[in-house]
């Protein structure tokens, strides 16, 4: 049986034949590669709205008992030992979005979340189905006399509630937020236990929630519960729009300000982000959840405990090329599968 240059290429890379032998020993994060699949997730567009969970590939010749199957299996395992993920953050987790968990670190350690808490706070005032429309106003009690964190939401400034929850999604307005709690029925306290009833309902054992903000260390959960808040949040379409917004031109107190996304990954070309919430205090470190569409699967990314400004972004972006060089050996291996099943009449 002969076979064309290309497809011979394509099983020497699955099968390990002496062609391309250091392939197997380069890192997920450094390899490279020019299958179409990898260049379409590389460039799909930044803005993801709800998206249908991707179709797994079923190797067929998994179960096979012929040589070609069990050295193909092989292979894969050898790929797949050698495509190590190394992510800096002091806990991660990603997993398929409703899914099995593809990475996990820490994933059960109970660590202070910080403002990655808007999305409950965002949740909880959604619930309520408020006035969206309705003037909120920042009061002293908004201020944060904790941490002395900035802000250019003055006290006396009002806002529709609309706005408040697009700027404590996308930028992260510690003020907003704690006024959106604050005018709920029953005040803050009211709010916090909501919230806290919310995370039970949802299966969020290990969280506790005393603060709209994230501004109080004590503020704490679990990369897997936090992996269930971003999946509930994720069904609510203002919650994903306005946690993905990049920019926004508001009006406050007559001046129109810029208010910009705190995560950089939603503007960016290379990623398909679904939804996003970034926190930092000095307890919890930089933290980041994500939805977003990766090899042309929906999942949900929890990095919590990053130290340094560019660490929770640089392992991010080490996750996605994780999964697009795993993607690329599944493609691979499919078409070498379907050639050689071809070859065999």
């Amino acid at each position: 049986m002969r076979f064309g240059p290309r497809l011979a290429m394509v099983l020497a890379v699955v099968f390990g034949v002496g062609i391309m032998p250091s392939l197997a020993a380069q890192p997920a994060e450094k390899s490279k590669t020019t299958s179409a699949p990898a260049r379409k997730a590389a460039t799909a567009s930044p803005k993801a709205k709800q998206v249908a969970p991707g179709k797994r590939t079923q190797k067929a010749a998994a179960d096979r008992k012929t040589p070609v199957a069990k050295t193909s299996s092989k292979n894969a395992v050898a790929l797949g030992e050698a495509q190590r993920l190394a992510v800096r953050s002091g806990a991660a987790l990603v997993v398929e979005q409703g899914g099995r968990a593809l990475y996990q670190k820490n994933a059960d350690s109970v660590v202070p979340i910080a403002s990655i808490t808007k999305l409950m706070t965002a949740m909880v005032v959604l619930d309520s189905v408020p006035d969206l429309n309705g003037m909120v106003t920042i009061s002293d009690e908004d201020v944060d006399y904790l941490r002395g964190s900035r802000s250019r939401l003055h006290v006396g400034a009002t806002m529709p509630r609309e706005t408040a929850l697009l700027l404590a999604l996308m930028s992260s307005e510690n003020r907003a937020a704690h006024a959106l709690a604050r005018h709920y029925p029953g005040g803050l306290t009211a709010f916090v236990a909501a919230m806290n009833a919310k995370a039970r309902s949802l299966g969020m054992w290990n969280t506790r929630f005393d603060d709209p903000t994230g501004l109080m260390s004590s503020n704490v959960s679990t990369a897997h519960d936090l992996a269930k808040m971003v999946v509930a949040a994720h069904r609510y379409p203002l919650i994903r729009e306005f946690s993905t917004t990049p920019e926004a031109e508001i009006e406050v107190g007559g001046r129109q300000l810029t208010f910009r996304n705190t995560n950089p990954l939603v503007k960016n070309v290379a990623w398909d982000v679904g939804l996003s919430k970034t926190g930092y205090i000095h307890e919890a470190g930089k933290c980041l959840v994500m939805q977003a569409r990766v090899a042309d699967k929906p999942v949900v990314i929890v990095l919590l405990d990053s130290a340094g400004k560019l660490t929770r972004v640089g392992d991010a972006n080490r996750i996605k090329r994780w999964m697009e060089s795993a993607h690329a050996v599944r493609q691979l291996s499919t078409h070498a599968h379907s050639g050689a099943a071809g070859g065999q009449g």
